[in-house]
């Protein structure tokens, strides 16, 4: 029963884990790794063997994704991202895959960082909800849907945000950091959107009391605090992390609309935290 359900899916997770890798033989390696899980777990109970394995896949391919980072692999570039004929994969097949995609559209999917990636391929690609895509890459919903924005104005030729609005988000953070380590409350209110929400994974939510809406709320929960936060480059957007001698504890990623902080999404478990990349600025 397992294997047939297994074979029933198997195409879309080729297609999943080929649009996420760049790769044929890593899809490949994906989707067995996949199986194995599959075949070894106790599904029995699984009401949607579909999403189960879509989202199994998509884990996988992000820990790929990952290590080929950390390994600093340079991205494929056009040639190398034709799939080349194997014999345990269908020529005719890879062909299919590579018209489908683009190879243009590769090589800028392995530009963008692995969150990013994940985000933008289930989300704009296969559909995928971001309530959906959130727990596979350790982020809230909101944030999730920043990552997929952020792909997205990539694939679509926007290499990073532009300068003028980088300036005027890092302008607006900073304003709102100094008002909260100096206890100024209307100097907060003045930078927050009135429907301001705060939101994060299960260890940002235990250090910061829960999640938060409205700049009334948001306000007394951060006044006199944030001492140890600072404005950074995340990802190719500003936000705000908690770095202590270098080392990475807390990552907020932060949505400026009209001149005002709307959301702050906040990142503190370590096995998401330590795979952000950020630079503090001056």
């Amino acid at each position: 029963m397992q294997a047939e359900t297994f074979d029933a899916n198997r195409r879309h997770l080729k297609a999943v884990a080929y649009r996420m890798l760049g790769s044929v033989a890593e899809a490949e390696d994906a989707v067995q790794e996949t199986w194995l899980r599959f075949s070894r777990g106790d599904v029995s109970e699984v009401d949607n063997p579909g999403g189960w394995l879509t989202t199994a896949v998509a884990r996988i391919c992000l820990d790929m994704l990952r290590s080929r980072k950390a390994r600093r692999e340079e991205p494929l570039d056009a040639r190398q991202t034709v799939p080349v004929a194997t014999t345990d994969v269908d020529p005719e097949q890879q062909l299919l895959m590579a018209d489908s995609v683009g190879l243009a559209l590769l090589v800028v999917l392995q530009k963008l960082a692995p969150a990013e990636r994940i985000a933008f391929v289930l989300h704009d690609m296969f559909d995928l909800s971001f309530d959906e895509i959130a727990p596979i890459v350790g982020r809230s919903e909101a944030a999730t849907r920043q990552l997929a924005n952020r792909a997205r104005r990539r694939v679509q030729g926007a290499d990073k945000m532009p300068d003028a609005e980088l300036s005027e988000n890092r302008r607006i953070i900073e304003a709102f950091l100094a008002a909260a380590r100096a206890g100024d409350f209307d100097g907060l209110i003045a930078v927050l959107d009135p429907d301001v929400v705060v939101d994060g994974d299960a260890a940002a939510l235990r250090l910061g009391g829960g999640l938060r809406r409205g700049a009334d709320m948001v306000a007394r929960a951060f006044v006199g605090r944030a001492q140890a936060a600072r404005a950074a480059l995340v990802e190719g957007a500003v936000g705000i992390v908690v770095a202590p001698h270098g080392k990475l504890r807390i990552v907020i990623d932060v949505t400026v609309r009209n001149g005002r902080i709307a959301a702050m999404d906040a990142v503190a478990e370590p096995e998401n935290v330590k795979h952000i990349e950020f630079t503090v600025f001056d």
